[in-house]
């Protein structure tokens, strides 16, 4: 299986075998972030706790991998990922990727955008912000996934 941004082989891609989810789904997923973002680390540590096995590349520039991942500005968040096939732009609850892993949507991926307040990595205090997660295809469209918070 190829990375569906880089084009590499997954196991390369990710540097690690490739346990699996049921379904017979990759359970690893590949992070891209800042090297100084502190929500992004919190979301990987969200990750780790919910049964992924993560790596996490550090980069200056995420632009470049956005652009190449398809999301437009209304989907981008601090962080990219990938788990199989899908992007993960942003903030996005493990158990949404669990549910879109095993429901296998013809879809590129799912996005939290922006930074919400009491979403995954963005916990502050009580406050628990509502947001949606949104499901979105290559041309950029979108339908609601899941909400949070309502």
């Amino acid at each position: 299986m190829k990375h569906p941004v880089l084009g590499l082989a997954l196991t390369a891609a990710l540097g690690f075998s490739t346990p699996l989810l049921a379904g017979g789904a990759p359970q690893n997923i590949h992070v891209y972030k800042s090297p100084t973002c502190g929500c992004c680390t919190d979301w990987v540590k969200h990750l780790e706790a919910n049964g992924f096995e993560v790596k996490v590349t550090e980069t200056e520039n995420l632009n470049p991998i956005k652009l190449e991942a398809g999301l437009t500005p209304a989907l981008a968040s601090c962080h990219t990922a990938f788990v199989g096939d899908y992007v993960i732009e942003g903030h996005v609850p493990a158990s949404d990727i669990h549910r879109l892993i095993a429901d296998a949507p013809k879809a590129r991926g799912l996005s939290v955008p922006g930074m919400p307040v009491g979403s995954p990595g963005m916990e502050m205090g009580d406050r628990k912000d509502p947001y949606q997660v949104l499901l979105f295809n290559e041309a950029g469209q979108t339908r609601v996934f899941s909400a949070h918070h309502q």
